[in-house]
């Protein structure tokens, strides 16, 4: 079964994603983009992500990658490996949401990335993989300017998977 993934993530020039559990920014504009893209979809998450939100995320089929076999995610689907979520979505479009370790299991299988560049480098201690930019064609699709619900500019991107590169 091949996995139809894409990745939606927003991270700094430096590709921090997170810092102490958390996001290292607000930006409204890129939640709701979030949201719009997620909604209705499935979205997978590893078991730190999960904690971090506390929650499952409404309007979403919320599964969760855990190697833990006692790992329990009230309202959501958990999954040991991706060929248990591959059992649970079939050939459904499934987002991932984060975090490190999830994307970097799974980017070498991801179609496209929904990206928000946020403009500016921050302490973090969570990462966005590097990307080999030659595998990836990017189109902009938007921005915002900081005010006062978005913490910093943002520059909204989809890329998508250049034909005849590895999968």
């Amino acid at each position: 079964m091949s996995l139809n993934l894409s990745c939606i993530v927003a991270h700094a020039h430096n590709r921090v994603i997170g810092r102490g559990g958390a996001m290292p920014w607000h930006l409204s504009d890129d939640l709701k983009r979030f949201r719009r893209i997620t909604m209705g979809k499935p979205i997978l998450m590893g078991r730190k992500t999960f904690e971090a939100l506390a929650r499952p995320l409404p309007g979403r089929r919320n599964l969760v990658l855990s190697r833990n076999p006692g790992f329990v995610a009230p309202g959501c689907e958990v999954a040991r490996d991706l060929d248990g979520i591959g059992a649970l979505v079939g050939d459904a479009e499934c987002l991932v949401i984060g975090g490190e370790e999830i994307y970097r299991l799974c980017l070498s299988l991801c179609r496209r990335i929904h990206l928000t560049l946020v403009e500016a480098d921050l302490d973090g201690d969570v990462f966005f993989p590097a990307l080999d930019e030659t595998e990836w064609q990017r189109k902009r699709v938007g921005e915002h300017l900081a005010d006062e619900r978005n913490d910093y500019d943002a520059v909204f991107f989809e890329l998508v998977r250049r034909a005849g590169t590895p999968r």
